[in-house]
């Protein structure tokens, strides 16, 4: 058994990954670490775990009985943790927060996304997990990548839902506020744009093209629906034909022949990609659960590569029907 360690384990993602580890056949949570709720049931928090676990939330931090710990942090504090506190050589590390996903001198974290990086996380002491909008728009644009199309200014929109924004309340996750409306926010300067472009320039060879991301709040909780448009003018056939060569042997990513819709993903590891070609302007639809492939689902994908597991076990998941 794997013997896991998480930090953060009171907010959203926190609670999603104890909800996938409980329910996989190799993993045993030692500590769930919240100072906040120390003592705590962890039911308290997320609910939704009731009749599941009678595991309580702790302060401590017993790092020598485990084999890896999950920072589910928010963005700035993992950095700041690793210069506070030592964690053993042995145990290895999976970054939720976006603090070491750039390559940088000094950086020994692996970007953790694994239709590129397999064999690099594989052998990794310390994986960066992708940010979801980066892996939902990556995911999108890698084949073409692969392609050399990424010649041209890309035009990227995606919407997500309000789990995104994380679990402490804010003007724009309000109910009242957020349901039945729409809004973008950081237009052209989300913070996922460069480590997007570090994919795409790791496939590609370089990247002179800029990416034109616009990201939206949708009035949702869970999901993530993106588009891109690429000029270019490869004939769609062989684009298609690229599109699944390039995903046929990943076990959740999957490009259909139909057009797509998010809930075919939401509550999955999941993602889904379609291609349309109108002139010479080719439009690429992907679609993730942002909670899940966009975060914990590719965490614990993540984790089953470093300890050389089936890469699926744990995250069989169901979408919904209807």
């Amino acid at each position: 058994m794997i013997k896991i360690g998480i930090l953060g384990a009171a907010g959203y993602t926190g609670g999603e990954l104890i909800r996938l580890l409980l329910n996989h056949p190799a993993a045993e949570i030692v500590f769930a670490n919240s100072e906040s709720n120390a003592g705590n049931p962890v039911t308290d928090v997320h609910e939704g775990l009731c009749g599941d676990t009678d595991m309580r939330f702790t302060a401590e931090m017993p790092f020598g009985a485990v084999d890896v710990v999950f920072f589910c942090f928010g963005h700035g504090k993992s950095e700041a943790f690793l210069k506070e506190h030592a964690v053993p050589a042995g145990v290895k590390i999976i970054d939720l927060a976006q603090d070491f996903r750039l390559a940088a001198p000094g950086n020994d974290f692996v970007y953790g996304l694994p239709e590129i990086n397999r064999r690099r996380i594989a052998s990794a002491g310390r994986v960066a997990n992708p940010g979801c909008f980066a892996t939902c728009i990556q995911l999108a644009l890698l084949p073409a990548a692969k392609m050399g199309l990424l010649t041209d200014d890309v035009a990227v929109n995606a919407i997500t839902g309000s789990t995104g924004a994380g679990q402490k309340p804010g003007a724009t996750t309000h109910f009242s506020w957020r349901t039945d409306n729409m809004s973008i926010y950081k237009a052209f300067c989300h913070q996922h744009v460069p480590e997007i472009r570090q994919s795409l320039e790791q496939v590609q060879g370089s990247l002179n093209a800029s990416i034109d991301f616009i990201p939206y709040r949708g009035n949702f909780a869970r999901g993530i629906f993106a588009t891109a448009v690429v000029r270019t003018d490869a004939p769609i056939d062989d684009i298609v034909a690229a599109y699944k060569d390039f995903y046929a042997a990943e076990p959740f990513t999957h490009y259909t022949d139909k057009a797509i819709d998010m809930k075919q993903v939401v509550n999955t590891n999941k993602c889904l990609v379609h291609c349309d070609k109108y002139g010479d302007k080719l439009l690429v639809t992907s679609t993730i659960d942002n909670l899940l492939k966009g975060a914990v689902g590719q965490a614990v994908q993540n984790m089953n590569i470093m300890f050389g597991l089936d890469e699926a076990s744990g995250l069989r998941l169901k979408a919904s029907a209807f």
